[in-house]
């Protein structure tokens, strides 16, 4: 998968980039550097968030669409969206309107911000709209995010309650003790996959990969971060994780940019020359595929 939410000021400065036009040729690039190195590999868009047939439109336009195999949605009607979630078919409708190719739904989930009873029913009302519709569905996500830990937003604290959803969304507590929905999750397996990001040398990977076994999961989805590739030992990290990985059906997300390598410097930021995150995908899969 190449990049995470590019339509997400988050995720991808496009106040630097008018248009799209650096992501749209990053990712043309990218997409024939993966295929230059592996010629059956699915190649994903980045989930987009909002969900935006006008985006898709506009990255069609400009040739981004003609190298990828697929493209995805996330949506969090019960935390972020405007709209509700018996909403969603309507949703991955307006998006499979817009292209012919595959439409997956990389991020879905409910937080347990104000009850744990709000996911339980998020997770069952979701799982019976979607189901059968979306080829890959992937539930946001296993676990918690640590409270020390900062979220990948930019504005943090000034979102109010929204910013905090964030800590919420897993399926266990940070500490690991599983919330009410984790009961449920596995009635909806395999047809629901995880997804899990995993930060640099992170410990909960060993715990997760148990975890998701013993809840059916057979799909998961994280990320490799082009940033910690430029780490001391990321080749370590990255090759730890892949293995842990490795009994699971595994979309792999590349994005973030080192700092020293954007327009500015942050993760977010369009990289000064595409030409080096599309590198870095070719490296990535042929190292693991």
């Amino acid at each position: 998968m190449l990049w995470n939410e590019p339509n997400n000021l988050s995720h991808w400065d496009f106040e630097l980039d008018p248009g799209w036009r650096i992501f749209s040729e990053m990712i043309q690039l990218s997409g024939q550097a993966i295929r230059s190195v592996n010629r059956t590999l699915p190649r994903v868009l980045g989930g987009i968030s909002p969900i935006d047939p006008g985006f898709l439109k506009n990255l069609d336009a400009q040739g981004a669409l003609h190298h990828v195999d697929t493209v995805a949605i996330h949506g969090f009607p019960l935390d972020w969206n405007h709209w509700t979630i018996h909403e969603w078919p309507d949703k991955l409708a307006e998006i499979q309107a817009v292209t012919h190719l595959p439409v997956w739904i990389s991020e879905v989930g409910v937080s347990t911000f104000g009850a744990e009873e709000v996911q339980v029913f998020g997770l069952q009302r979701t799982a019976e709209l979607l189901t059968g519709l979306a080829p890959r569905i992937h539930w946001y996500s296993l676990f918690d995010l640590p409270k020390a830990w900062p979220a990948t937003t930019r504005h943090r604290e000034a979102e109010g309650s929204s910013y905090y959803r964030h800590f919420y969304m897993g399926l266990l507590k940070e500490d690991g003790t599983p919330k009410q929905a984790a009961k449920y999750f596995a009635d909806y397996t395999p047809e629901l996959g995880i997804c899990q990001w995993f930060h640099f040398e992170d410990p909960r990977l060993g715990r997760a990969t148990s975890v998701l076994k013993d809840l059916g999961v057979r799909r998961v989805r994280t990320g490799l971060s082009w940033a910690d590739s430029f780490r001391p030992n990321a080749d370590a990290w990255f090759d730890q994780q892949m293995r842990a990985l490795e009994p699971f059906d595994v979309t792999l997300t590349f994005c973030f940019t080192p700092e020293h390598k954007g327009l500015k410097p942050h993760y977010a930021s369009p990289p000064k020359n595409p030409e080096e995150f599309a590198q870095f995908c070719a490296t990535m899969t042929e190292r693991y595929t």
